[in-house]
């Protein structure tokens, strides 16, 4: 059986099957991007509540693992050379994870890198941007009476779904007939904006019909349906 016990964090998690993949996240747009990869992709895994009400995301068992403090990360047992590998970042721990599995990444290197480009658009455009904007629609940020910082996130929100629905418009997926991890990483930042931040009509979502149509059918994937719920709520 593998030995985790050097890593601080199964002291806070312990793991009941250390064979397995230790996934240490919560069901929010980035975490759930890991849970949904984790189900497609069928490793074994287990998954441990991180929960912000109690601030384990400061706790040092988890700074440990990501000095960050964001989630999600994991703990692979059988990372690299059969040793364990500690993780955190979602678009890393993507990326990673298609690489492990052979899964969800094309085999060309072309098409390999054309799916990480779009996976760092989600990082770089399209998370940060939706996140602000939920801030300041839907919590503190509704407050300010000054809008303009509202309104330039609105902007750049509505630009970045017009380069993606232009980009969908004659494809299934981002990257065509193949689902990939490039969808994986942008969909559930688009159902957040949309449903949680309640903020469709202020992008005016109906007009990007391509990302409607996608989303509508990732939403429909059997490992989506049950990644977006892991791990559950306390």
């Amino acid at each position: 059986m593998t030995d985790l016990s050097s890593f601080p964090i199964t002291a806070k998690w312990p793991a009941q099957h250390p064979d397995r993949l230790q996934l240490y996240s919560l069901p929010t747009p980035n975490g759930v991007k890991v849970s949904i990869m984790l189900e497609e992709t069928g490793l074994a895994y287990e998954p441990h509540l991180v929960s912000f009400e109690t601030q384990d995301q400061m706790s040092p068992e988890f700074l440990s693992l990501n000095p960050n403090n964001k989630i999600p990360a994991i703990l692979d047992p059988d990372g690299p050379g059969g040793k364990p590998l500690a993780l955190f970042e979602s678009g890393a721990i993507l990326i990673y994870l298609a690489e492990k599995t052979g899964k969800f990444i094309p085999k060309d290197a072309a098409g390999r890198y054309e799916t990480i480009q779009w996976v760092m658009f989600q990082m770089g455009g399209i998370g940060p941007m939706f996140g602000q904007l939920g801030f300041f629609n839907k919590f503190a940020g509704k407050d300010y009476e000054d809008k303009r910082p509202r309104d330039r996130y609105v902007a750049e929100s509505k630009r970045l779904l017009g380069v993606l629905d232009k980009h969908l418009a004659d494809r299934a997926w981002i990257m065509g007939d193949d689902y990939t991890i490039a969808d994986i990483a942008s969909f559930p930042w688009i159902r957040n904006l949309i449903g949680f931040y309640e903020a469709g009509e202020l992008v005016g979502f109906s007009e990007f019909k391509n990302v409607a149509r996608v989303l509508e059918a990732f939403v429909a994937r059997p490992a989506v349906v049950k990644g977006l719920n892991i791990p559950k709520r306390g």
